[in-house]
């Protein structure tokens, strides 16, 4: 079970940096109230097309990191609840 812990925990800390990683690499441009609302101006070419942009892409990472710590989480504290 100790192996089990062990590699569990360094998924768990690697998937934290990418998270971290990929939110730092993300940008800022849109600040203020309302774009927290509304999700900012998507009149412009960037925001018809906004699957093919990097910052989709990147969403699109955090969103798949995000799972997989989760993921990990989740079946870590099932492994514990059933064989710790």
């Amino acid at each position: 079970m100790e192996v089990v812990n062990f590699i569990s925990g360094i998924l768990l800390v690697l998937a934290s940096i990418a998270i971290v990683f990929v939110v730092l690499r993300t940008d800022t441009r849109h600040s203020g109230i309302n774009s927290a609302i509304s999700g900012g101006n998507s009149d412009t070419f960037f925001g018809k097309n906004g699957a093919n942009t990097r910052e989709a892409k990147l969403d699109l990472i955090t969103k798949i990191c995000v799972g997989i710590f989760f993921v990990i989480t989740l079946l870590v504290n099932i492994l514990i609840a059933f064989f710790g």
